[in-house]
């Protein structure tokens, strides 16, 4: 039998901050805990404290910047490179244009990353993941 895999408990289960839709933020966005975005940010986005935070990325909204963060769940769009400390969930309609590092990833059919997907384990050693070749 094959069981879907529960992500939700590596997830934190509570949002604080909003940026919602239709809302416009130029510069950098620094914050604590989990932050979900609709709205549009030029800027980089990077969370601080215990934990790491969870960065939930929704179908409407953009991002331009650079993303350091623990936990990040993308529905939407994301310009610039992404750096996933734990767990990256890559949603149907996420589009990533830069290089993506991350230590566990789950890619839905339909999400789209143009750059490179880099994986950081545990053992410190980095492992690329690279094009099969169209011989």
């Amino acid at each position: 039998m094959f069981f879907k895999k529960d992500t939700s408990a590596k997830l934190q289960s509570r949002i604080d901050s909003l940026i919602g839709a239709g809302t416009k933020v130029e510069g950098d966005v620094t914050f604590a805990g989990g932050l979900r975005v609709d709205g549009e940010v030029k800027g980089n986005v990077h969370s601080t404290g215990e934990g790491g935070g969870t960065l939930v990325i929704s179908e409407h909204a953009r991002i331009e910047g650079e993303i350091h963060v623990s936990h990040l769940v993308i529905n939407g769009t994301i310009i610039g490179p992404v750096y996933s400390s734990e767990f990256l969930e890559l949603l149907p309609k996420a589009r990533v244009t830069g290089d993506v590092q991350y230590n566990s990833l789950e890619m839905h059919l339909g999400a789209i990353v143009q750059g490179r997907l880099v994986h950081h384990g545990g053992t410190g050693k980095a492992i690329e993941l690279k094009l099969a070749s169209s011989n």
